[in-house]
């Protein structure tokens, strides 16, 4: 009598169509609306600190005597080291447990945005955004590590009010941006982050589920290959030197950038293009594992959330100064204003589920793009107050449905034991095309006007529009142990 049948598992159990469709959802699993509103309660502060910043702009750049356009590094600073700390923190996972990363990540948020908060000149406000933003990027991927690996409908729940935290949060930020600029100053609204510090603790009770999401199943592998461990320092430099050049490039104009300076940016990041080509090419446990891209519709989750990302941080950098002009008010009255706009991302998050049910991820990522442009369109083309708000409410529901959507499909695009790489790798994309938005909005106004700057910006979302219905990015579960199944295994069914 073979092993298997002593143990009463007959040889055919192991091969049998059954064997090979998903785990049934874990009993023990953490609750996925106590789990999610936890780690949204550590969501808002980094959020805040994308849009509370934004109506405090015109007010920093008048303190410290540099054009406005120069003040979208404020924005764009975060979202770039935002968006180079996700990945990173993604390979820390590795080893790390997903409480660890929060609690490093948070501190450096912090850190970050008192720096900002207290900077003297606009080059230090910038250097500390940049450290504050590289905190919130290894919190986001935290927080989202530990949301991704609960199990069918939990999952979606827990990224949807995440989704909603986030949007209300960089939304509302507006509101409350305007409000701390108006009684305390634009340096109080830069310092709003270091909230989040008394916010951990609010994660404190959730320890042990956060340390069980994000180290049962990475400890449980027992076929992760020892190079994912390791930190390629050569991949992870050409990636952020190509994210610095574009952003930089984008802003050369705005900035005033000198023309042997601006030159020189555009020859790193040639350089670092083909360096990070090559690099992937030569070693496939790198900083960007060739395996994660070359997997069926990652790339294109990617570029679709970029595009979307693009849209509505290009807009809201823009629409606050929009409203101040055309209602002669000052920040208060533009974070008024943009309440609305900020509630539409509630209505978003308890949609998604609802959709992703119903109709197929490249179904809901193309409606999102479409109202991501149709948002940016309506702020360029049309004056005054109210189509601002309501253009700008359509790219809030593009950013919220995307965000939920995109990080939820993650997890299903790639092997089991990738899945935190992937996570950071495509929310670099995510949060770069945010940085993306407001740096290209900043560089074409010192060209053409105001309107015609945000009417090329919806060429991106409307980019992720054409992608979503060419590329179609849709689920294909993938086990985590190959070896125990038949030849199908790798193949699944569009979701």
């Amino acid at each position: 009598m073979s092993q298997h049948t002593r143990r009463g598992v007959t040889p055919h159990a192991i091969t049998t169509p059954s064997a090979r469709t998903p785990a049934p959802e874990r009993t023990d699993a953490p609750d996925g609306r106590r789990l999610g509103l936890t780690l949204g309660m550590l969501v808002l502060p980094m959020y805040v600190a994308l849009g509370a910043p934004s109506v405090a702009l015109p007010a920093i750049g008048r303190a410290l005597a540099v054009p406005f356009g120069a003040t979208a590094w404020v924005l764009a600073a975060w979202s770039l080291t935002s968006a180079l700390a996700m990945p990173v923190a993604g390979r820390l996972l590795v080893r790390w447990n997903p409480f660890q990363v929060l609690v490093a990540g948070v501190v450096a948020l912090a850190a970050g945005s008192a720096l900002a908060g207290a900077g003297p000149t606009l080059f230090v406000v910038i250097v500390g955004r940049l450290i504050g933003g590289a905190g919130a990027g290894a919190t986001v991927i935290a927080v989202f590590a530990a949301a991704t690996v609960l199990p069918g409908r939990h999952r979606i729940r827990a990224l949807g009010i995440i989704a909603a935290a986030s949007a209300t949060a960089s939304g509302c930020g507006t509101l409350l941006g305007g409000a701390v600029t108006a009684w305390l100053g634009w340096r109080a609204v830069l310092a709003i982050p270091v909230l989040a510090l008394p916010l951990l603790l609010v994660a404190l009770p959730s320890r042990r589920a956060l340390t069980r999401s994000g180290g049962d199943e990475r400890n449980g592998s027992s076929e992760r290959d020892g190079s994912t461990g390791r930190l390629d320092i050569v991949g992870a430099a050409v990636l952020s030197v190509l994210a610095g050049s574009v952003i930089t490039l984008l802003q050369a104009h705005s900035v005033g950038l000198p023309a042997p300076v601006t030159l020189a940016v555009a020859a790193a990041g040639v350089l670092a293009a083909a360096g990070l080509w090559r690099r992937v090419r030569s070693t496939p446990d790198g900083f960007v594992p060739r395996r994660v891209i070359a997997s069926r519709g990652f790339l294109a989750a990617g570029l679709i959330g970029g595009a979307v990302f693009a849209g509505y941080y290009g807009v809201l950098f823009r629409a606050p100064s929009l409203i101040e002009q055309a209602t002669g008010g000052g920040p208060l009255v533009a974070g008024v204003f943009l309440v609305p706009a900020a509630a539409c991302s509630v209505l978003t998050a308890r949609l998604v589920g609802t959709l992703t049910d119903r109709f197929a991820g490249w179904q809901v990522t193309a409606g999102l793009a479409a109202l991501t442009v149709v948002g940016v369109l309506v702020v360029a083309v049309f004056s005054g107050p109210i189509p601002v708000v309501a253009g700008t409410a359509l790219t809030v529901c593009g950013f919220a449905g995307a965000q939920a959507v995109l990080v939820g499909l993650a997890p299903d695009l790639v092997a089991a034991d990738d899945r935190d790489t992937a996570q950071g790798l495509l929310n670099f994309m995510n949060a770069l095309g945010g940085g993306i938005g407001p740096a290209a909005v900043a560089g074409l106004s010192g060209i053409v006007p105001a309107p015609a700057a945000l009417a090329a910006l919806a060429a991106l979302p409307l980019a992720g529009l054409a992608l979503s219905l060419t590329r179609r990015p849709a689920a294909v579960r993938r086990p985590t142990a190959d070896h125990c199944l038949g030849p199908d295994a790798t193949r699944g069914s569009p979701r």
